[in-house]
C-alpha cells in the first residue's frame, strides 16, 4: 500500500457526544504480562491471531526469496502446537496493512484465506480461500468469495461465523473501478459480503455500502441480534468516520456512523476499526488524527449496536492506531493501539470502562532495539490475552528488514459478569 498514507479509526454516541479528551477516572485494574515465544520461524510478518472454544490459533507469513507461505499453530495446554502450512506460492500480494487469516469454526473445521496479485500496477489482488476438515493436514481446491473477474482489489478480508454455522466473509471490493467508464474520479471501493452454508453452497454475494475507505482494515463480529460489522466510510466530501451495519433478516442496514468525528481526509489512512461482542454487548476500537492529532479511541453499544455511549481516548500522547479491542466477562474491554511518543512506537493496551474510566497503560512490545511495524494483535482465549505483533531488526530504515514476530500473554484477573 505504498501509494496510500495516514491512519485511522472512530466510536460515537447517538447523542453525538464529544470523546473524552483525558481519562474520566482511573481503574486499578492490572495484568501480568510475560513474554510468549511465537511459533514463527525466519522472516515472518502480518500476524493473526484468531479464537474459538477449542483455543487460539496464531497465523503469519513466512518469506522465502520470492517465495511465501501462510502457516498456523494453535495454542494448547502443552503450548503451541507444530506450524502446519495452509498454503506457498510467488506472485502474492504481500501487505503490512492486509493480513491473511486461520480460524477454527464451531464445527471444527479450519478456514483460511490469502491473497494473489492480479495487476500489480494498479495493487490489483485477489482473495483465495480454502478449508480443512481434518486438523489442516489437507485442504479444499482454493476459491474465490468474489465472482467478478476484474483485476482489481479484493483484500482486507473478514471472516464471521454465521448463526447458522456457515461463514459470512466481508471484504473491500474495487470492482467498479474498473468497470464504471463514466466516473471521472475511477470508480469507487465499496464493502461487499458473500456467505456459504456448512456444506459450503455460497448462498450470497450482496454489496453492503456503496463507498468506502479504500484500504482501511474491516471487523465484524456476532451479536445476539446477528451479525455486526465496521469499516470505514467515505462520504462524497471525504469525511472518512467508522461506521457500523447490521445483518437483520437478510439485509444490511444503512451505514450508521459511530461518532462523528467529521475527520476529513483525502487519502485512505490505511486504519480501520476493530469489533468485539458478547450476547447485545458491543465494543469497537478506532482512530482518527483530525487536525493533525492522532488518537486512538473506544466506544460501547448495549443493544447490538444500534446506539454507541461516548467514545473515551485511549492513548496518553500520540497514536498512529492499529487498534483492537476485546470484551471483558464484566462489561469492560481491553483495548489496544500503537503509542507514538519520544520518536518510538509502541504497542500498548489498558482497560477501558463504558463509563470512561480506563486503567493505567501496559506497554507490550517496543522497548526493546527493534522496531514495532504492521498490524499488532490480540485475542481472548478463557483467562488468557495473547498478543502478537511484528518487528523489525534494530537499525532497519524501511521497517521490512530482518522481520520477525514477537509475542506476549496475560492471565485476565478474576471478574463478576455484570
Amino acid at each position: 500500500m505504498t501509494a496510500l498514507a495516514v491512519v485511522a479509526a472512530s466510536c460515537s454516541s447517538a447523542k453525538e457526544a464529544q470523546p473524552s479528551t483525558t481519562p474520566a477516572a482511573r481503574s486499578t485494574w492490572s495484568v501480568s504480562l510475560q513474554p510468549l515465544t511465537p511459533p514463527a520461524q525466519g522472516q515472518s510478518s502480518t500476524p493473526q491471531l484468531t479464537s474459538s472454544s477449542k483455543g487460539l490459533i496464531a497465523s503469519w507469513i513466512e518469506r522465502s526469496g520470492d517465495r511465501a507461505s501462510l502457516k498456523f499453530s494453535e495454542r494448547t495446554a502443552d503450548g503451541w502446537s507444530a506450524p502446519k502450512t495452509v498454503a506457498s506460492g510467488s506472485g502474492w500480494f504481500l501487505s503490512w496493512a492486509d493480513a491473511p487469516t486461520v480460524m477454527r469454526m464451531s464445527s471444527g473445521t479450519l478456514v483460511a484465506d490469502w491473497f494473489v496479485t492480479t495487476r500489480e500496477e494498479v495493487e490489483g489482488y485477489d482473495t483465495l480461500m480454502s478449508y480443512s476438515k481434518d486438523e489442516g493436514r489437507t485442504w479444499a481446491a482454493p476459491f474465490k468469495p468474489h465472482r467478478d473477474k476484474t483485476k482489481t482489489q479484493h483484500g482486507f478480508t473478514t471472516f464471521v461465523e454465521m448463526p447458522d454455522k456457515g461463514l459470512g466473509v466481508i471484504w473491500l471490493d474495487a470492482r467498479d473501478q474498473e468497470n464504471n467508464t463514466t466516473d471521472p474520479e475511477g470508480g469507487v471501493v465499496t464493502l461487499r459480503f458473500t456467505s456459504f452454508d456448512p456444506a459450503w453452497k455460497q448462498t450470497a454475494d450482496v454489496e453492503v455500502n456503496r463507498r468506502v475507505c479504500e484500504c482501511c482494515q474491516t471487523a465484524a463480529t456476532l451479536t445476539a441480534d446477528g451479525v455486526i460489522a465496521a469499516f470505514r466510510d467515505r462520504s462524497d466530501k471525504e469525511i472518512r468516520d467508522i461506521a457500523v451495519t447490521r445483518l437483520e433478516n437478510g439485509k444490511w442496514t444503512d451505514a450508521q456512523i459511530v461518532h462523528p468525528d467529521n475527520w476529513e481526509v483525502d487519502s485512505c489512512p490505511i486504519n480501520g476499526p476493530a469489533i468485539s461482542a458478547r450476547g447485545r454487548d458491543v465494543a469497537v476500537a478506532w482512530f482518527n488524527a483530525k487536525d493533525d492529532q492522532g488518537h486512538a479511541y473506544a466506544a460501547f453499544s448495549h443493544d447490538a449496536g444500534r446506539t454507541w455511549t461516548a467514545p473515551v481516548r485511549l492513548d496518553e500522547k500520540e497514536s498512529v492506531g492499529h487498534v483492537d479491542i476485546e470484551l471483558l466477562d464484566d462489561g469492560g474491554a481491553a483495548a489496544a493501539w500503537v503509542e507514538f511518543a519520544d520518536k518510538r512506537q509502541r504497542f500498548t493496551m489498558r482497560r477501558v470502562d463504558p463509563s470512561g474510566a480506563t486503567s493505567a497503560p501496559i506497554v507490550i512490545g517496543g522497548d526493546g532495539p527493534g522496531r514495532v511495524t504492521g498490524y499488532p494483535r490480540m485475542a481472548r482465549a478463557g483467562d488468557e490475552l495473547v498478543f502478537a505483533w511484528t518487528e523489525s531488526a534494530a537499525g532497519s530504515e524501511d521497517g521490512e528488514s530482518g522481520q520477525q514476530i514477537k509475542g506476549a500473554v496475560a492471565r485476565l484477573p478474576r471478574t463478576t459478569a455484570p
